[in-house]
């Protein structure tokens, strides 16, 4: 014995019914009987219910919209329906749809629609759809019989909505009318009807539970449910664009995902089946192949202790709390009977150890109602201050972490909390049963997504993990080669280390540009140029916060101080941020420690490592040298591509105009050479490396040589170009002196003594210094460890390649953080 449901979806159109039909007959020839359950065709039964409150507040549009529910099935009926008796079946579906008509019209007279009522009317929902797909069925040439379920299923007085079964009479019924037909009986789902012969329904997800209580009474071998998805997936798909089908699940598993959530069935459902330890096998109609989900009573247990992780979008977190509730007995139970009472379902519950507190959640359309019976519950306690008056908070969202190996294996808790931490989620309520069946966790709304992404990151995609990337400069010569290194290495990332780093968005001084589906590399150009988005920083940093990616990461490429007011408010929505751009690091130091204070309470990432060497590793070298316990001595630098290059060929007979002028017609120098020359860059990276080193320093605090003559410094640039040569006599005499003593000159920073100095100074042979070449920076870090032997840096400290390299070393860092 089969039990096969079909959901709305599944029959919402002729040709999904004529797919069914194969799909069933299939199944006939496997199993020795199929009993066939379907619901109302997709979203008729919203329908009727809306129709019926429209009818209700007397609004007659509720007409319109019966007579195009009425075309909608006999449309379908005429195509799928083909029997020699046709007319008759149809004659029998326009019948059900003027009882429809009559229904509405006593609502609208009366202007009221009760459960009663409402049961009654959105019953024919699946009347009408399984009379169709049995009479279908028949035009197939598979016998078919159509079972009204209000014939079988009975339910207790209590309700006509969501009402309760009573399986004695039920089970009774179905053996004595299914079990021995030969026919494919077609089964109402949802519906069913009370002792007095009155329309009742069994709620959400009721189609399902038919099902269920039929494969239970008839002790099938196997249930189906067929939907519109591959079965149970590790998350939600509209949200979680890798979520996949989870092969196997017990029981225990399904219905956990249900409650928080998960699509995967009705929990109530589960039941019957549980009972009788019947499987249950979800589904796809589109593709019958798929295996889907088998749902059992023991599932295999694989390597990962998580099955799958669901939410629910919103509810409110009420606490009630206070003093006076420690070591009072009867004040949970007095809790949960205040708000049975007034029928609020507690989707969450977690109480402190303490006993101060008890959080609990509940829809937020409920709020008020329990709010108001646990006050007058506890009003003498609250009246005498022992608790407080109950407290709620809306717009959150509940996290279900659900696999009956967690408690097998130990970290998954951890693991969880670290995710949400390194993205800047605050966990607001947290259970977990002794059971360890699942972790729940309450955060706020708006980090639902985020949330479940991160989660389903470390749980299911362990083999590779994203960074999301936000770049401003993406046309400048740092931001450009920083894409094409990543476009090129792209590939290899994902083998080798199991990274995938998307680029999401782009901002230059013209356009923005953000895609959710990651920017082809191939086509950036093109597709910033064309962008419609003009480009605001403003904008494009609120655009990124309200993605809420994540593991986001803000590359700035540019040379903007624009840019770096951003960086507070980025980094406090843990968004990290890597950056060549120095002048943050360089502003005022209560600016400097604010930054990285953000960042550490935010669990985001503030690397700038190419601030100084570009590409050299310089501020890791010293931050390694002091967190291993080495103490500092001295650091001399050669900071600026530029000067080196200058005195390096500053020799013989050269002159000093004569390089500076070759320095910048191959490139070397800014447009304005004295923006080098006036050692104020040098400053800058010097004054980081101070402060890396724990002086509380600002830049007016450093002593710096400019290199400029003070009559060159207020001309234009094209004056200065001609009456360089002015500071050649100076100059050469500096050379001369130097080459005396056998020594070069090599304009330096000196950091010692928690002072500063940018100068000029003349090196022996025995000097690191010395031997320089080209445009090459180099530092030299002399420490308690390396005092006789001096720690020496040295390589090209400027270019796009080795500054891109840098960024690109930085984002990779970042992405392994997030990871690990």
């Amino acid at each position: 014995m089969l039990v096969m449901k079909f959901g709305g979806s599944s029959v919402a159109n002729p040709e999904r019914i004529k797919n069914v039909i194969e799909i069933v007959r299939g199944r006939k020839e496997q199993y020795d009987k199929v009993v066939v359950v379907c619901s109302a065709f997709r979203g008729v039964t919203d329908m009727l219910i809306n129709i019926g409150r429209l009818a209700e507040a007397k609004n007659l549009k509720y007409k319109e919209l019966l007579e195009d529910l009425k075309k909608r099935h006999l449309d379908i009926a005429h195509d799928v329906i083909i029997t020699d008796d046709k007319a008759v079946l149809i004659a029998e579906i326009e019948e059900g749809l003027h009882d429809i008509e009559r229904i509405l019209e006593g609502i609208c007279l009366l202007g009221e629609c009760s459960d009663k009522s409402l049961a009654r009317l959105s019953s024919f929902g699946e009347r009408i759809s399984c009379f169709i797909i049995s009479a279908a069925l028949k035009s197939s040439g598979i016998p078919s019989m159509y079972v009204n379920a209000t014939q079988i299923v009975k339910t207790e007085q209590n309700s006509y909505l969501g009402a309760k079964v009573n399986y004695n009479t039920t089970n009774k019924n179905i053996v004595e009318l299914i079990d021995h037909l030969n026919a494919v009986p077609v089964v109402t789902g949802f519906i069913a009807s009370n002792s007095k012969g009155e329309i009742t329904t069994l709620g959400r997800g009721g189609s399902d539970f038919t099902a269920s209580i039929l494969g239970a009474a008839l002790k099938a071998k196997m249930i189906e449910i067929w939907t519109d998805v591959d079965g149970a997936l590790t998350a939600n798909p509209n949200i979680v664009e890798q979520a996949v089908t989870i092969p196997e699940l017990s029981y225990k598993e399904a219905m956990e995902l249900s409650h928080f959530g998960a699509k995967v069935i009705y929990p109530p459902t589960i039941l019957p089946a549980l009972v009788k330890k019947i499987p249950l096998a979800i589904k796809n109609s589109f593709r019958p192949e798929h295996p889907g989900t088998l749902i059992v009573e023991k599932a295999k247990v694989g390597d990962n202790p998580i099955k799958g992780i669901s939410s629910i979008s919103e509810i409110a977190l009420m606490r009630l709390e206070g003093s006076g509730m420690f070591g009072v007995v009867g004040t949970a139970a007095r809790l949960f009977g205040a708000l049975s009472r007034v029928s609020v379902n507690i989707i969450f519950l977690t109480q402190g150890s303490s006993e101060h507190s008890i959080c609990f959640g509940v829809a937020p359309d409920e709020v008020g109602v329990a709010a108001t019976a646990v006050e007058q519950e506890f009003r003498y306690e609250i009246q005498n201050k022992y608790i407080h008056p109950i407290v709620a908070e809306r717009d959150k969202s509940v996290i279900a972490v659900v696999g009956e190996n967690m408690m097998n294996v130990p970290g998954v808790a951890g693991r969880l909390f670290k995710a949400l931490g390194k993205n800047g989620i605050n966990v607001k309520a947290i259970a977990q049963g002794s059971s360890e069946l699942n972790i729940t966790t309450v955060i706020d709304r708006k980090d639902e997504a985020k949330a479940l992404n991160a989660l389903h990151e470390i749980f299911f995609n362990e083999d590779l993990h994203s960074v999301n990337l936000f770049l401003v400069g993406p046309t400048g010569l740092i931001g450009s080669t920083l894409l094409q290194q990543i476009y090129s290495q792209k590939e290899l990332l994902k083998k080798q280390m199991g990274m995938e780093i998307n680029v999401m968005g782009l901002v230059n001084s013209k356009n923005a540009l953000i895609d959710t589906n990651g920017i082809d590399l191939t086509n950036w150009k093109n597709a910033l140029s064309a962008s419609k988005d003009k480009a605001s920083l403003s904008k494009f940093v609120e655009d990124i916060i309200q993605l809420n990616f994540a593991n986001s990461v803000f590359v700035d490429c540019s040379a903007s101080k624009e840019v770096t007011t951003f960086y507070e408010k980025l980094l406090s929505k843990s968004i990290s941020i890597v950056t060549p751009n120095k002048i943050a690091n360089t502003l005022s130091l209560k600016k400097y420690n604010g930054l990285r204070e953000i960042a550490r309470k935010r669990n985001s990432k503030f690397l700038y490592e190419t601030n100084v060497g570009a590409g050299l590793p310089v501020i890791n070298t010293l931050n390694n040298l002091l967190k291993s316990g080495d103490h500092i001595i001295k650091i001399e630098a050669v900071l600026s591509g530029t000067l080196s290059y200058i005195f390096n060929n500053f020799k013989a007979n050269a002159q000093f105009s004569e390089v500076v002028l070759k320095a910048k017609q191959e490139g070397y120098t800014e447009p304005d050479p004295r923006d080098d020359l006036s050692g104020l860059d040098v400053a800058r990276k010097a004054l980081i490396l101070s402060r890396e080193l724990g002086v509380d320093m600002e830049l007016e605090d450093i002593s710096v040589e400019n290199l400029v003559p003070e009559s060159l410094r207020n001309v234009s640039v094209s004056e200065f170009l001609e009456r360089i040569s002015e500071a050649d006599k100076d100059y050469e005499s500096l050379k001369k002196s130097a080459e005396a003593e056998g020594k070069v000159l090599r304009y330096m920073a000196v950091i010692e003594n928690g002072n500063v100095q940018i100068v000029l100074k003349p090196v022996d042979a025995s000097h690191p210094f010395y031997n320089l070449s080209g445009s090459d920076n180099m530092i030299v870090f002399t420490s308690e460890r390396y005092k006789k032997n001096p720690l020496v840096v040295k390589g090209p400290g400027a270019g796009a390649e080795v500054t891109a390299a840098g960024v690109f070393a930085e984002i990779i860092t970042i992405g392994n953080y997030m990871a690990n």
